[in-house]
């Protein structure tokens, strides 16, 4: 069975850092899809960044160039380093793992997935202050 567990949450001001951790259990084999989500009250769910089995990675246009997604495989651990924090970033973060490699897509700048992610984890807050 696979299990997600988010960490590394917390409160942070604007232009700081955070680096959040995914402890990934019961797919470590064969062909997957990881990434990160977010969403604040009200609003829809969107992508900020994934990788696949290929390596292969994807980021959102408002977090490219400040977020990195990498992962572990000794640690079977997925990371989202956050740096050059805003406070529009402010939300809580998922991630989520699929068995099939990514297919992106971008809609205005937005990250979208082709097909639904089958695996969750139960999300960390991340606030920024200005």
């Amino acid at each position: 069975q696979v299990q997600l567990m988010e960490s590394g949450g917390g409160s942070v001001q604007s232009g700081g850092s955070l680096r959040l951790s995914c402890a990934t259990s019961g797919y470590t084999q064969g062909t997957y899809c990881l990434a990160w989500f977010r969403q604040t009250p009200g609003d829809e769910r969107e992508g900020v960044a994934s990788i696949d089995s290929d390596g292969e990675t994807s980021y959102a246009d408002s977090v490219k160039g400040r977020f990195t997604i990498s992962q572990d495989h000794a640690k079977n651990t997925l990371y989202l380093q956050m740096d050059s924090l805003e406070s529009e970033d402010t939300a809580m973060y998922y991630c989520a793992a699929d068995r099939t490699l990514c297919s992106v897509y971008y809609g205005d700048g937005a990250l979208g997935f082709m097909s639904d992610f089958a695996y969750w984890g139960q999300g960390t807050q991340v606030t920024v202050s200005s």
